[in-house]
């Protein structure tokens, strides 16, 4: 076996195939060849953080998401009311890369059982999210599908709108532009397959880390929202955003074909360290795995820092583009 098959192997045997998983999308995608006649036509190739239809001037965009099996640590602690913020923000934050609005969500929950308390739960994370990125929830679907769906998920869409020429798809990231990373409010909703098997194989969700939070309350940290990228972007040239989900860092391939060098990444929340100690997992596989403490990337000349970082406060130049394709972590290309 092969230095780099080793580094996959954490995940893997943790039920997540990254690799397959990407074979499994495209064998999907391979077939969706229809595509609508007369107006309202699609505007893009499938594989982006969004859709887009083509509606006069702008662009109508949807996203899909949900939040994973973060849900079983929620029933897990007995404590849904964040989960709903972990759902929008999966949704939103794949259409602020591209510079979109959202303006409206739907929600979708499946369930073996219908719970009161639950749902109240879920509906006050959601209702946070709405107000934290300024979208509706225009409605949703509630199915109860015994003997199909064990415990609980929770996935939602949401809609975007922007004006064609608005539009940052990556296609203006060139060598020469900075990387500059926006940190995480930790794990966010990718990746919990692992850190669920590292808790319940070598500690508890009751067990707390140095600033005196439980495991379980780390892990429950709702997802970070990043609304002001669209003040940003009113502000200064923009090249190219990324949201970084699951992945990790091998999402910024998702926007160009150039490279991608981080140098000085962001230093990564301490249940990153934990995860990784516990199981001796590969730096590479960490960063192909989580956001390690990134969840959001903005691509910008040199003459775009200084906006960055008056909008985002936290923001740090983590690397920079180049010719050489491949996502890169302090010289190691991560694959």
């Amino acid at each position: 076996m092969t230095e780099n098959q080793n580094q996959k192997d954490a995940y893997r045997e943790a039920g997540v195939d990254i690799d397959l998983e990407a074979q499994a999308v495209k064998a999907l995608v391979s077939q969706l060849t229809y595509r609508r006649e007369g107006e309202f036509q699609m505007a893009s190739d499938i594989g982006h953080f969004a859709g887009f239809i083509s509606f006069g001037s702008h662009v109508l965009a949807l996203a899909v998401d949900g939040v994973g099996t973060k849900m079983l640590i929620a029933d897990e602690l007995k404590d849904w009311s964040t989960v709903g913020i972990d759902c929008i923000a999966m949704n939103v934050n794949d259409l602020y890369v591209m510079n979109l609005e959202p303006v409206a969500f739907v929600d979708y929950v499946a369930t073996n059982a219908l719970s009161l308390e639950q749902m109240k739960q879920i509906g006050i994370g959601l209702n946070e999210g709405a107000r934290q990125s300024n979208i509706s929830i225009v409605g949703g679907e509630t199915a109860t599908l015994k003997g199909l769906v064990q415990g609980l998920d929770l996935a939602g869409a949401c809609l975007g709108i922007q004006e064609k020429t608005k539009v940052i798809n990556g296609e203006q990231v060139a060598p020469g532009d900075l990387i500059v990373g926006i940190p995480s409010s930790g794990i966010h909703s990718n990746g919990l397959t692992l850190a669920r098997r590292m808790v319940n194989e070598h500690g508890s969700y009751g067990e707390q880390l140095s600033d005196g939070r439980t495991i379980g309350e780390i892990l429950l940290t709702p997802t970070r929202i990043y609304a002001e990228v669209l003040r940003l972007t009113a502000m200064t040239p923009v090249h190219g955003m990324c949201h970084i989900t699951g992945g990790g860092l091998l999402n910024l391939t998702r926007l160009s074909g150039y490279g991608f060098s981080i140098d000085t990444p962001l230093p990564p929340q301490e249940i990153y360290r934990w995860i990784q100690e516990k199981g001796r997992i590969s730096d590479s596989e960490m960063y192909r795995t989580f956001n390690m403490g990134m969840g959001y990337v903005c691509i910008v000349p040199e003459s775009g820092v200084s906006a960055v970082k008056s909008v985002f406060f936290d923001a740090e130049v983590v690397g920079r583009v180049t010719r050489e394709p491949g996502v890169f972590l302090k010289g190691k290309e991560i694959r």
